[in-house]
């Protein structure tokens, strides 16, 4: 990657696309490129908000090419992931704030791109009826296809495009280190072929859609986070993955087609990260951040572990996911009347007949030589059919190996009629089991509701109590659990901070809803994906940081539409310092295992895109935070001056320096990655008035005991609007535990308050 690149022009772009190709010509020898073609194979051709290009090269070709003066950056185009109505309802509840009254304040001007999977445009999510017309500075494409024309772009869905293998590529040999190689071939077309992409872009900006459903469940009003605002669609993925290349291709274009806000709900796996330069989301956000634009991304389904939040560049705003006040509960009516209250989304028509159906453990029924934990945790080849037929398994979820799918498979397969399964681990992420009797139930619960006795026996494969005779049980279809409590709580799935790169930066940013969250979907095609009698949903029920992240960007979108002229870092600042930390009973936030969330499982705290409206002070990131961090992190000043085009900037004095980071970058967080016993650190901020003028306000500290806090000045005076003020706050351990320390420093005016959140490990 070389350095920024001002829009361009048909000429300009032809140009930078032959220096392209004549610096590719100087790496790769024209007698060793058969059997590929006789020019260098130029895949994309980056030149909007970055210049650099995608090709196909070997190892040697790539190594000679990170040598040359102008390159910042070679790296694989690697493989990466999908992140996969009553959320925002429940959003403007939490914020005890009036939807209609402020809500009036968002106008049609704002863009959303989604980069994902492309777009379902007959979805009623993407209506434009009543929509203006659109900005005169959009300049985008809606590309055709086999199956997707022009006319389908709207006044709504304002753009689509996609990006397949180039003409003259070919899948290169294991050989080459392949820039520009896509894992599986592409649909031709802006068509989504896998419903996430639909569903992103649906949550993000979906127009309201009265009495959407899931085949009856999560009935009301559908609609996204900035219902006024436009959407443009990107593919760059589909069910075998997302060329990185391609992604960057696609924040290029975005870029350059006037979008205001990205959502990005991919990313690369936490075991494999790249540094900050080499990551295609980090390095393509980098630029759209420099041309103004909010990049949004999903923090990764690799929780609830440490270390493994992704996307956690420091001007990406980054989101984990969390739980709404709904749930999807399915009951096991045993044999002897007792009830036990598991979570599930099926549609079987089991309970019709009035029959109970006979109950058999996993280790009952297990295979002749087959081991028990095996059979007990439903493996695939464990059970015996002729044990399983017609009845309704019980497994256990003691080999973390063996998923939920694989599991209901599994029992299908072998003739079951239905599956109870007991595990503890995913119980607030309710498995879609179609139209098979399916229920997820938590071991003690199971234990004690299925006893005829005050104490049942202790097995260690006793996923079925074997302590009644002739055991039975009937499976009932799912129904809504409403106004649950508590929410919001963080989602097991979703992946925590520190970041693996940098714990100078408290990571993730904030949370927002991603489970159960229902939006647009294409219609599914499979029939065991559809009950029996129904026609295809129009919506779907989907659980994820990449359900979470469209949340975020829709608010981001709203916010924007309030304050135009706020800048990306502004915007995030605002979502930040006004999010939540209470739950619907007033108590603090929790994690899924019932602990006190932390700023390294939910960041700030869950959203409130109503208050970010009007959050009295926001903390601006300037470029030239961002450049610092890149030297306090251990690029040189070259390669720095490269990547920002700015040819007069010189690093700091005492770089690098990673504890740099933590006091000198202006973050809505703090992050003091170590704090050693009888040493102070001192970390500086500035706040930007963006309330009313002649504002007062007086910071009050929460701290943990043993950590010693001091905030100077005490008071912030600001005369006029758009005025700053600095302060710093030290940190000192007094007897504190070791490990992180989890706080906050909030300002108050007695109208606003503005948390700032921090993680401090004392070492």
């Amino acid at each position: 990657m070389g350095s920024p690149s001002a829009s361009s022009g048909a000429g300009d772009v032809e140009a930078v696309r032959a220096a392209h190709l004549e610096m590719l010509s100087s790496v790769v020898a024209s007698g060793e490129q058969e059997p590929w073609p006789s020019t260098p194979s130029l895949t994309h051709s980056y030149h909007h908000a970055f210049e650099g290009f995608a090709a196909e090269l070997t190892e040697e070709e790539a190594a000679a090419l990170s040598d040359h003066e102008r390159v910042v950056s070679v790296f694989r185009d690697r493989a990466l992931q999908l992140h996969t109505t009553r959320s925002w309802d429940f959003l403007d509840t939490q914020s005890g704030l009036r939807t209609d009254r402020l809500g009036r304040r968002a106008s049609g001007d704002v863009i959303i791109g989604v980069i994902d999977t492309g777009v379902w445009p007959e979805s009623q999510s993407f209506n434009d009826a009543g929509m203006g017309d659109v900005p005169a500075r959009w300049r985008g494409l809606c590309m055709e296809g086999p199956d997707f024309k022009k006319s389908n772009c709207n006044k709504k869905l304002i753009g689509a495009r996609y990006y397949g293998i180039q003409p003259g590529s070919a899948a290169p040999t294991s050989s080459n280190a392949s820039l520009g190689a896509v894992t599986a071939a592409m649909t031709g077309s802006p068509r989504d072929t896998v419903g996430h992409g639909t569903h992103c872009a649906s949550t993000a900006a979906g127009t309201v859609v009265a009495d959407a459903d899931y085949y009856g469940l999560a009935r009301g009003a559908a609609k996204g986070g900035a219902p006024a605002s436009r959407v443009a669609t990107y593919k760059v993925c589909t069910m075998g993955g997302c060329s990185s290349s391609a992604l960057l291709k696609a924040i290029d274009d975005a870029v350059s087609d006037g979008v205001d806000v990205i959502s990005i709900s991919i990313g690369m796996s936490s075991a494999f990260a790249s540094d900050f330069l080499s990551d295609p989301i980090a390095l393509g956000a980098f630029h759209a951040h420099q041309r103004g634009v909010l990049v949004v991304c999903s923090g990764g389904n690799d929780g609830p572990n440490p270390y493994t939040v992704v996307n956690s560049a420091p001007w990406i705003l980054t989101v984990a996911a969390s739980s709404i006040d709904r749930t999807f509960q399915s009951s096991v009516v045993l044999g002897n009347g007792n009830v036990v209250k598991g979570v599930a989304i099926n549609f079987s028509n089991q309970s019709l007949s009035g029959d109970r159906f006979p109950l058999v453990s996993g280790a009952q029924a297990a295979g002749r030589y087959t081991p028990v934990s095996e059979a007990s945790n439903c493996y695939p080849g464990s059970l015996d059919v002729q044990k399983v037929a017609g009845k309704i398994v019980v497994c256990v979820g003691t080999n973390s190996m063996v998923s939920r799918r694989v599991k209901k498979l599994v029992a299908e397969g072998s003739g079951a009629s239905g599956l109870v399964l007991i595990d503890d681990t995913e119980k607030d992420v309710p498995f879609d089991a179609g139209s098979f009797a399916f229920s997820q139930v938590w071991a003690p619960t199971w234990a004690r509701r299925s006893s005829t006795t005050s104490t049942p026996p202790k097995r260690k494969y006793g996923c079925f109590p074997g302590w009644f005779r002739n055991p039975t049980a009937v499976i009932l279809p799912t129904e809504d659990v409403k106004l649950f409590k508590p929410a919001p709580m963080v989602a097991s799935f979703s992946a925590r901070g520190p970041g693996g790169l940098t714990e100078s930066i408290l990571k993730p940013d904030l949370m927002a809803p991603g489970v159960t969250i229902l939006a647009a979907a294409m219609p599914s095609t499979d029939k065991a994906d559809v009950p029996d009698g129904n026609k295809a949903s129009a919506f779907a029920i989907k659980s994820g940081t990449s359900m979470a992240c469209p949340h975020v960007a829709g608010a981001g979108a709203f916010v924007k539409s309030a304050h135009p002229g706020w800048s990306p870092s502004m915007i995030r600042s605002a979502l930040m310092t006004t999010a939540t930390t209470r739950n619907n009973l007033g108590q603090p936030v929790a994690s899924n295992t019932g602990a006190v969330a932390t700023g390294h499982d939910m960041g700030a705290g869950e959203i409130s895109p109503l208050r970010a409206l009007s959050p009295g002070l926001v903390f601006d990131t300037t470029a030239k935070d961002y450049l610092n961090f890149l030297c306090y992190y251990g690029y040189k000043a070259k390669l720095v001056r490269m990547v920002s085009g700015d040819a007069g900037f010189a690093c700091p004095r005492g770089t690098p320096s990673p504890d740099l980071i933590a006091t000198g970058i202006n973050y809505p967080s703090i992050s003091v990655p170590r704090l050693a016993a009888g040493k102070a650190v001192t970390v500086s901020r500035t706040a930007m008035n963006v309330g009313p003028p002649n504002a007062t306000y007086t910071a009050t500290v929460e701290a943990p005991a043993g950590l010693s806090l001091k905030v100077l000045p005490e008071r912030l005076v600001f005369s006029r609007r758009w005025t700053t003020a600095a302060y710093e706050v030290s940190f000192a351990s007094a007897r504190a535990s070791k490990g992180y320390a989890y706080g906050a420093v909030t300002w108050s005016d007695g109208a606003h308050s503005v948390r700032t959140h921090f993680a401090v490990n004392v070492v």
